[in-house]
């Protein structure tokens, strides 16, 4: 089954089935296929935002409906979070197949840039991070063309001078690393005055490439347990991991049992 989702230029590739997880859409894609789609936008033209959904994602949007809104506009939302996954086997009866986190996409990203020619802009994080980033990744990919870096904020008031930063260089994608919802409200607000065929909003995903936080072992990674390793090397985590381990689970079973139930308490 596919679905084909509307963007501002119009129709966007096909992409497989799409998934509501409380309400919020979630794309059943690989990594592969979630390049693939990307590629496709670009190409095809227009201004198109990606979402990377996690269970704080969804718990955001259950508050608030400005967030779900813009969340479920995007041209792309990847499932990244082990959290979603089991969320989709236990609303749907079946897996999403395969988590996409920031950090494998922006690695695939910046390798299929090179064959693609493709500028990418890197926007956020704490001073000198996207640069190191940006830095890393060419190491990594020869032939890696940055279109530039910036940290910035993600305020109203220094909007205008990070928009004029980003036109400056014409990139073909733009990756955005505020943390959620601030990054993904930024690039709904400015996306269209930008004309970058591609912005994803990516959270912490330029401290972990740049190597400011360190990975989980792979074992953790493929047990579920990343989110473990984050609160023991960033205990000040700690209220988001309680948002994706506990509260998250709990409404999760909650709509599986009685049925599905609106909390939404900002308006648009």
């Amino acid at each position: 089954m596919t679905a084909s989702r509307k963007s501002h230029s119009g129709t966007v590739p096909l992409v497989p089935l799409r998934v509501s997880i409380l309400g919020v859409t979630v794309d059943d894609v690989t990594e592969d296929e979630a390049v693939r789609v990307i590629d496709g936008l670009i190409r095809n033209g227009g201004v198109h935002q990606v979402v990377t959904i996690n269970p704080e994602f969804v718990m955001e949007a259950l508050r608030d409906s400005q967030v779900r809104k813009v969340l479920n506009s995007a041209s792309l939302a990847t499932p990244d979070g082990v959290g979603i996954l089991w969320a989709s086997r236990v609303l749907r009866g079946m897996p999403i197949r395969e988590r996409v986190t920031g950090v494998a996409l922006v690695e695939r990203l910046a390798k299929q840039s090179v064959i693609r020619g493709w500028r990418i802009f890197f926007l956020g994080s704490a001073p000198g991070v996207a640069e190191k980033a940006a830095q890393t990744l060419r190491h990594r990919y020869a032939g890696l063309q940055v279109a530039g870096c910036y940290a910035g904020s993600p305020s109203i008031i220094e909007e205008p001078y990070v928009r004029s930063q980003i036109m400056d260089a014409n990139p073909d994608i733009l990756l955005v690393a505020y943390g959620h919802p601030a990054q993904d409200m930024w690039i709904a607000r400015n996306q269209p005055f930008l004309n970058v065929p591609v912005a994803i909003g990516i959270g912490g995903t330029f401290d972990e490439i740049a190597g400011i936080v360190p990975l989980a072992p792979n074992w953790m990674h493929k047990l579920g347990l990343k989110w473990l390793f984050r609160l023991i090397v960033q205990p000040q985590r700690i209220n988001r991991i309680i948002t994706a381990v506990i509260r998250f689970p709990i409404r999760v079973l909650r709509e599986r049992i009685f049925g599905p139930t609106q909390t939404i308490t900002k308006s648009l």
